[in-house]
């Protein structure tokens, strides 16, 4: 493939990372207050919250999983992985609206659900959204660092080093506010590259009609629109995992305290619109990949788009694809820093060590800015290892996973309590963990248990959904119909989709337990009391009048 010199690279990198952070300097405060670094003042409008929204949830995988997907599903291949995510940004918000609606003052879920449970359940959060933003961390410095090897002469390590400074250096600065402000950057860098990289690779290498005549170079189930197996092997299994990333993930939830609150919808809309177009027309450079022949370089999936890029394109193109991928793992790492950041401070030192009523912003500021700097140094040094993270990714799909419905029944249901929560999420972890790594021979009877358990967790899923958009009842009614259809039609056949079959699992396992635990107890919970124990750590917390846009 195609090599920039060392020098070019370096200053791309320098080049970009340095304009990103002297766009953060323009927002710096001499004195910054714990919900600014947090949360922006819980102000943020709605053009900065759709172009932070879209570019946080577009990142480095994103690139190489959808051209993946179009590669080996063919022409359904993109829609299954764009359209899935992008509707769960459409399914979080309104959810959201009932967080904020809780705890307006609220920067992360995790003091929600303290205020609802306590500690344990708090907790629970709190370690998986850690383990989860560190991986994401990882996942995008390897992602750098693998970039940079290819592209250049420079090694694997030294693009991970690059990256993890740059995205450190600019969002150590002002926190959450400037990963929202150079996210709005960064997402015009993407939209711009994108619309320019894609038609060229298109038409570079025939145009549409070289396209057209090589689908029939397809397998009968590529070339079908409606593919059984592109639904079942991806888009099925992805539309469960993001349903989980989309409730669980700190990086999300964060976006709905931060946003203005009148602003949550229009903003959530736009970036469902934005995220489906972007990863849609990247996932097209694997359909033309396949319909052209390409194999991967080395077999490995991870070079198609790379490989697509340098092979049929000049150089500035391939320069701005550099930017391009640069830009995404950039906007989701620094989001998961600030993240992480919020975590420590709101959910550990101000709910767990801080006695009540004694929180010092300053030291709470410091834990936070001190928490960067150890996520990105532990970042680093997992991505230079080249670790095998697939197994941690499955254990926190997993977690969150097992947490959607006892997290979204305890901001509607006065009855779930913490035991019901924490046991929920235990069960459905452990049931999970049986199923995915197939600790048991999933067979007869056995296998009956989970496909009977998977299909509640898919009338979960179907029901959720609904309830979000069309209220309790109907939601109920459309649950109601998706238990008896996977009843009749899951039952003998869904042990065939482990993946598949155990994330559903963990839905279904969490939701029994959580049910029947709190009608056992007697609890009936005054949702009031969230919105008097959670609140700001400041005084008077300002907006920044460059997120109002």
């Amino acid at each position: 493939m195609f090599q920039f010199s060392s020098l070019t690279i370096i200053l791309l990198l320098l080049a970009f990372y340095g304009g990103t952070y002297l766009l953060s300097l323009l927002i710096k405060k001499d004195k910054e207050t714990t919900s600014g670094f947090m949360v922006a003042g819980h102000g943020v409008g709605f053009g900065m919250g759709a172009a932070s929204m879209t570019a946080t949830w577009i990142w480095a995988a994103s690139f190489y999983a959808a051209a993946t997907s179009g590669y080996k599903y063919g022409v359904s291949g993109p829609i299954h992985y764009g359209f899935w995510g992008a509707l769960m940004i459409l399914f979080i918000y309104p959810f959201g609206m009932r967080f904020r609606e809780l705890a307006p003052d609220g920067h992360t879920l995790g003091e929600l659900i303290h205020a609802r449970h306590g500690s344990s359940s708090q907790l629970i959060l709190a370690i998986s959204n850690i383990m989860g933003s560190l991986i994401s961390l990882m996942v995008n410095f390897t992602a750098a660092g693998a970039l940079v090897s290819v592209l250049s002469p420079l090694s694997f390590q030294t693009g991970v080093m690059i990256a993890g400074i740059g995205v450190l250096s600019y969002t150590l600065t002002s926190g959450f506010r400037a990963s929202v402000f150079t996210d709005f950057a960064q997402l015009v860098a993407l939209m711009a590259i994108g619309i320019v990289i894609i038609p060229a690779v298109l038409f570079a290498m025939g145009g549409p009609e070289v396209m057209v005549s090589g689908l029939s170079n397809l397998t009968l189930e590529q070339q079908n629109f409606f593919s059984s197996e592109a639904f079942f092997q991806q888009g099925a299994p992805y539309f469960v995992a993001v349903l989980a990333y989309a409730i669980g993930n700190q990086t999300i939830t964060q976006r709905l305290f931060a946003i203005d609150k009148t602003k949550i919808k229009a903003t959530f809309i736009t970036a469902t619109v934005g995220y489906a177009g972007i990863v849609i027309g990247l996932g097209m450079i694997g359909l033309m990949a396949v319909t052209i022949g390409v194999e991967p370089l080395d077999g490995n999936m991870n070079n198609l788009i790379p490989q697509m890029v340098s092979t049929y394109l000049h150089p500035v193109f391939i320069a701005l694809f550099f930017i391009l991928v640069i830009g995404s793992l950039s906007s989701t790492a620094d989001s998961d820093l600030s993240a992480l950041s919020t975590i420590m401070m709101a959910d550990v030192y101000g709910k767990n060590i801080a006695k009540k009523g004694h929180v010092k912003p300053k030291t709470m500021m410091l834990i936070g800015r001190g928490t960067m700097i150890v996520a990105t140094a532990a970042g680093l040094i997992f991505a230079s290892f080249k670790l095998d993270i697939l197994v941690m990714l499955v254990f926190v799909g997993a977690l969150w996973g097992a947490i959607v419905f006892p997290v979204i029944a305890s901001v509607f249901w006065n009855r779930v309590t913490n035991t019901a929560f924490t046991s929920a999420v235990i069960v459905g972890l452990l049931l999970f963990c049986v199923a995915r790594f197939e600790l048991l021979p999933i067979t007869g009877v056995t296998a009956l248990f989970f496909e009977i358990l998977a299909s509640v967790g898919a009338a979960v899923v179907i029901g959720l959904m609904v309830f979000g958009f069309l209220g309790r009842k109907i939601g109920m009614v459309a649950a109601a119909i998706t238990l008896v259809l996977m009843l009749i039609f899951a039952t003998g056949f869904l042990r065939q989709y482990m993946v598949l079959l155990a994330s559903l699992t963990a839905y279904g396992a969490s939701t029994v337990v959580c049910v029947i635990i709190s009608l056992m107890g007697d609890e009936h919970f005054d949702f009031d009391l969230i919105k008097q124990r959670v609140g700001n750590y400041d005084k008077k917390s300002e907006i920044p009048s460059s997120l109002k846009s």
